[in-house]
């Protein structure tokens, strides 16, 4: 454990625009994730994020995840390849995408994040005298709020399948085909999800990274896998100086996004995504700019807003890998707030002055070398991390995570019932059954 750090506004500057460069050039890899980046970082040389003393920990990793949040919306509209908390973005955004206008998507959740981060920023002064006493009213019903989220996530698998001029037993087996694929792929995940946290398969030296393998083979490796035997030519992409977007679709879509971040922020295990849901069914957001607005918003609140909530005094809870990460290396101290505060200024502005160069970059590199080549490109990254990090046992665990993440890709169910694999553990134990499940599934012995 470090002590406080101790560095001067320009050292936490510098830490943080270093930090939200390194986030830039890593929300443009497809499926890769922050929380790879770090873990990698940790686990082969701790001095990399413990920088001189520890100086250097709080802004850069504070400026990394804000600027990652915000660039890593691209992906998931330029080249299909989206994270769990972007998958809103693909349906709009591949439409915005077809019709020539990808850059408009961007800017538009990019608006979303801007307007996420300043809330935030304005909101997080508060904090200390808010947050832990909401915590404290919530703490003890947060059991019973996941087992709701869990059941909405289920029972909103509705069926997708043309089914009118088919015969009965047809029409029941194309009506339910996707809904079946989403309660196996929950399933499925769940009974991994209860493997990793009572058998971990990883040698405990590295068992701090149980889940990055998993979570690559889930969200990342199957859209990677679709977009390398895909056989789509991209349009070309103009250059936007200005979004179609009137006053109400964008508030409308940022008091979405802000509200379901804030609540996946909040609230333990729940994702981004799940919060994306949950608030664009509360809201009624059925505009495709509201829902890009949202989900920008949505992203950058959830991963900023969970990370924020580690250095805010008097509460310090870890929500996030982040948190988790920075956690067992370093002890938050009061002097972190504001340091992370400036951090997540510095790193949200960079970002979005960013945000159109990489994606003019981005749009540039897929038409000069193919985003096949760049979605290869991608996917070997990810084995390499995997296998750096985590050695063989960890390309296992990726090619069987793999197999249950192809699963709604190839029966069009909903990739947020992977998210089974935490939330179903996770919410035995916090309901206090979770060793007598995994007792049961012979897990125990």
């Amino acid at each position: 454990m470090t002590d406080a750090p101790t560095g001067g506004v320009t050292a936490v500057v510098l830490y943080a625009v270093a930090g939200a460069l390194t986030g830039c050039v890593a929300g443009c890899i497809p499926s890769f994730h922050v929380y790879t980046l770090m873990g990698a970082a940790l686990l082969f040389d701790g001095s990399v994020l413990i920088a001189h003393g520890g100086a250097g920990l709080v802004p850069f990793s504070v400026g990394l995840v804000a600027s990652w949040a915000i660039v890593n919306t691209m992906p998931a509209v330029l080249l299909s390849a989206p994270d769990e908390s972007a998958l809103f973005t693909v349906l709009p955004g591949q439409r915005y995408f077809m019709l020539r206008r990808g850059h408009e998507a961007v800017a538009l959740a990019g608006l979303g994040a801007a307007g996420a981060l300043l809330l935030l920023l304005a909101a997080l002064p508060f904090a200390p005298a808010v947050l832990p006493k909401v915590h404290a009213v919530l703490s003890p019903h947060y059991h019973w709020m996941l087992w709701t989220v869990i059941a909405f996530l289920l029972m909103s698998e509705w069926p997708k399948g043309r089914t009118a001029a088919l015969a009965p037993w047809d029409r029941f087996a194309a009506g339910g085909a996707n809904v079946l694929a989403g309660l196996a792929t929950f399933a499925l995940s769940g009974l991994l999800g209860f493997l990793l946290f009572y058998r971990p398969p990883l040698p405990i030296e590295r068992a701090s990274q149980n889940l990055m393998p998993v979570f690559a083979g889930l969200f990342a490796a199957p859209w990677l896998i679709f977009n390398l035997i895909a056989r789509l030519d991209l349009p070309r992409q103009h250059p936007v100086r200005s979004v179609d977007v009137d006053a109400r679709a964008l508030l409308h879509g940022l008091f979405a996004g802000v509200l379901g971040g804030a609540f996946a922020a909040f609230v333990p295990v729940v994702s981004g995504g799940v919060g994306g849901l949950l608030a664009g069914h509360a809201t009624s957001t059925r505009d495709e700019r509201a829902f890009l607005v949202s989900q920008g918003a949505s992203k950058a609140m959830y991963y900023a807003g969970g990370l924020m909530l580690l250095f805010v005094p008097g509460l310090a809870v870890a929500r996030g890998g982040a948190a988790w990460m920075i956690q067992s290396v370093h002890l938050p101290d009061t002097a972190d707030f504001g340091q992370a505060l400036l951090a997540l200024a510095m790193g949200g502005a960079v970002a979005i002055l960013l945000l159109p160069f990489c994606a003019r970059t981005m749009v540039a590199l897929a038409a000069r070398v193919g985003y096949r080549t760049l979605s290869a490109a991608a996917f070997v990254t990810i084995l390499a991390m995997v296998a750096l990090t985590t050695g063989w046992m960890g390309l296992a665990l990726m090619a069987v995570s793999t197999g249950i993440g192809l699963i709604p890709v190839l029966f069009d169910a909903r990739r947020m019932n992977c998210l089974g694999v935490i939330l179903l553990p996770l919410a035995c134990n916090m309901s206090g059954v979770g060793a007598a499940v995994a007792e049961g599934l012979g897990l125990m012995r």
